[in-house]
């Protein structure tokens, strides 16, 4: 989270250095730090659904496929194409 504080300060002070007009860097700047905090929520949301998935026993079970199928492996799968 310490990068993406820092990027959202250094990216406007680049930015006025090479020219860009306040408006434009402050632009930049409350875009980054929209960004930053929608990536921010979206992590933690998952990481919390990791946690209760791990925490219920749900993540310890074989993975199957869309259609309750265990699915082909890649090896399986791939065949060359000369």
């Amino acid at each position: 989270m310490r990068w993406a504080v820092f990027a959202c300060v250094l990216v406007p002070v680049v930015l006025l250095v090479y020219g860009t007009s306040v408006g434009g860097a402050t632009g930049a700047a409350l875009g980054l730090a929209a960004v930053t905090a929608v990536c921010r929520v979206l992590l933690r949301r998952s990481e919390r659904g990791l946690r209760a998935e791990a925490h219920a026993g749900l993540g310890a079970g074989p993975r199957t496929g869309p259609h309750g199928g265990r699915g082909r492996s890649r090896a399986a799968g791939n065949h060359s194409r000369s």
